[in-house]
């Protein structure tokens, strides 16, 4: 005679409940969350997240392993200053764009590569108010130069 043990798929059901809970509220929600911008800046028209405080600043763009040619991060920070970029845990190499408090471009690393910056801090020469973070190779791509001025709307009171 067989004897068959009742599982409960409660448990089960409840445990992959959890799990898609805690994606949802730990992954998808603060980037649904973080507020984008249409950014023109050269020939381009980017895609923006905007990292408006410090803890999204600091993540910038940690861990991300691809970038469309039309995304971007837009870092605003709450004055001017010489704001330093560090590729800490970057997986891909970007262009970075340093504007100033009129938007205007006042300083740009090239091709910053993970592979051989992961421990360089580009900053620039002058106080800048806002940091560019495009796919590399869009400086050249879309003629965006020094003294070439950025479009975008941002909250600034949203800028901590």
């Amino acid at each position: 005679m067989e004897t068959h043990k009742d599982i409960s798929v409660g448990p089960i059901i409840a445990g992959v409940l959890l799990v898609v809970l805690v994606v949802v509220v730990f992954i998808i929600l603060p980037n649904m969350l973080q507020p984008t911008t249409s950014l023109r800046l050269g020939d381009g028209i980017f895609r923006a997240r905007i990292a408006a405080n410090e803890a999204d600043r600091t993540k910038g763009l940690s861990g991300v392993t691809q970038l469309n040619s039309d995304q971007a991060l837009l870092m605003a920070f709450p004055n001017e200053d010489k704001w330093n970029i560090w590729m800490k845990d970057m997986k891909i190499p970007i262009d970075i764009i340093w504007l100033d408090k009129n938007k205007i471009v006042i300083y740009i690393v090239k091709n910053a590569s993970p592979e051989n910056s992961a421990s360089k801090v580009f900053d620039p020469k002058t106080p800048a108010k806002y940091v560019i973070e495009l796919p590399a190779g869009s400086v050249d791509s879309k003629a965006i130069k020094t003294n070439s001025t950025a479009v975008f709307q941002i909250n600034t009171e949203d800028i901590k």
